[in-house]
């Protein structure tokens, strides 16, 4: 038997949960020790975790305003809620991002569109033109996989329209594009900084804006219509209260996040290098093509992704990694869930069948909506002609170069020998 190119033992772990260490440990037991101090609204007029974590985002990416939720979903909601999106209204997602961005257009009352991605793996601007009727009022762009989209040209359009633009940043905390953090150009962008994200605190999510009337609404979208006592927020009167969930982060996660926060330019630092790595030593391709990346320089540096000139090469190639102990995977029937990946729209069967959580159909039969949103999963044929035919490397903080050099020994032969 020959000996596999890979021989280095390639290190588990991920992102942020690989970097958890005795700063968050300690964080978290330094706060159990004042039970007293376990709200984020403190009478002691110290600022809270969830304040201080606040103020660091802000300091950290630029914007005006962030607030510290339970989940990413949740920071969705606020985006759309403080530009006053719901009933009647059209919100255009792409055909690859996870289940969390259409339903969160659901969620405030407003009815998805879906679009089809291109070869970043993001949203297409030409199918999102072709998606805006009289009806569209924002748009989401996903920055999937930590890679920045074709933002330029979805900002132009969403100017040339009159659209709000809010960027789902969940999966590319850190990712920045032509020098600034993504999300700060736009009208609104959120994070995720649940389990599986590039910092963690196990569940949570941070709703930015630059404008602050939004913020404020996003506020009350987060904590039942009260006026904001306590939390170190801008507050104005002119904005009234309204009622809805209560989605607040917590001081414990906040705590853990804090820590995260500061760790994210050296995880970023470490996995960007790793890439820049595995590019520099690949031949020219023969028999694919990496995901078109509109800014290298802001991609967050944890995913290859190639896509295959022929989806019948697919296979062969999965079978040479393996036979090299080379982690390559194919994306498009990666089975997360029971039924598919929630990732891909054609998996988004609530969406697809437009299940309502309450009897009357809502939001698609809302008499405030006007347009005729109508969905299948073969709608985006090319999304998922590129999905099809995508497979991904997975980096993580624990990897070296000695591993990187291995993957591009093995994926040069492998793509030769494919030949």
């Amino acid at each position: 038997m020959r000996a596999k190119i890979i021989k280095t033992p390639i290190p588990e772990g991920a992102m942020g949960w690989s970097a958890i260490g005795e700063e968050e440990i300690n964080a978290v037991v330094s706060l159990l020790r004042e039970p007293q101090n376990l709200f984020r609204v403190r009478d002691d007029g110290k600022p809270s975790n969830c304040e201080q974590l606040e103020k660091n985002l802000r300091d950290k990416t630029g914007a005006a305003h962030a607030l510290f939720l339970a989940s990413g979903t949740g920071a969705l909601s606020c985006c759309l809620t403080g530009f006053e999106i719901g009933p009647g209204d059209e919100v255009i997602v792409p055909a690859y991002t996870f289940i969390a961005t259409p339903a969160a257009v659901v969620d405030v009352g407003a009815v998805p569109i879906i679009a089809e991605i291109d070869e970043s793996l993001g949203m297409c601007p030409v199918d999102l033109e072709r998606k805006i009727t009289p009806h569209t009022r924002a748009i989401i762009v996903v920055n999937m996989v930590g890679v920045p989209a074709r933002l330029d040209a979805i900002r132009a359009i969403c100017k040339k329209h009159n659209l709000i633009l809010i960027e789902d940043n969940c999966q590319a905390i850190g990712a920045t594009y032509k020098g600034k953090y993504c999300g700060v150009e736009s009208d609104a962008f959120a994070w995720s900084t649940n389990f599986f994200k590039v910092i963690t605190c196990g569940e949570g999510g941070v709703f930015f804006t630059n404008n602050e009337r939004a913020f404020q609404r996003g506020v009350y979208q987060s904590d039942n219509g009260l006026n904001d006592v306590g939390q170190g927020h801008p507050f104005d009167d002119n904005v009234k209260p309204f009622s809805r969930c209560g989605i607040r982060g917590n001081e414990i996660a906040a705590a853990v996040l804090n820590v995260q926060l500061g760790k994210l330019d050296r995880m970023l630092k470490h996995t960007r290098g790793l890439k820049k790595r595995l590019f520099s030593k690949l031949n020219t391709p023969v028999n694919y093509t990496p995901q078109y990346v509109d800014d290298p320089e802001g991609d967050c540096g944890f995913c290859v992704n190639l896509i295959m000139n022929d989806e019948t090469k697919v296979e062969p190639i999965l079978a040479l990694a393996e036979s090299e102990g080379l982690p390559l995977h194919k994306l498009y029937e990666a089975k997360l869930y029971e039924g598919g990946d929630l990732h891909i729209y054609s998996n988004w069967t609530p969406i697809l069948e437009k299940r309502s959580a309450n009897r009357l159909g809502y939001p698609w039969t809302d008499p405030a909506y006007e347009g005729n949103a109508e969905y299948s999963a073969d709608m985006c044929p090319r999304s998922l002609c590129i999905l099809n035919r995508t497979v991904r490397l997975l980096f993580n903080i624990n990897m070296t170069e000695t591993n990187i050099d291995e993957f591009a020994e093995a994926l040069n032969k492998i793509d030769a020998e494919l030949e």
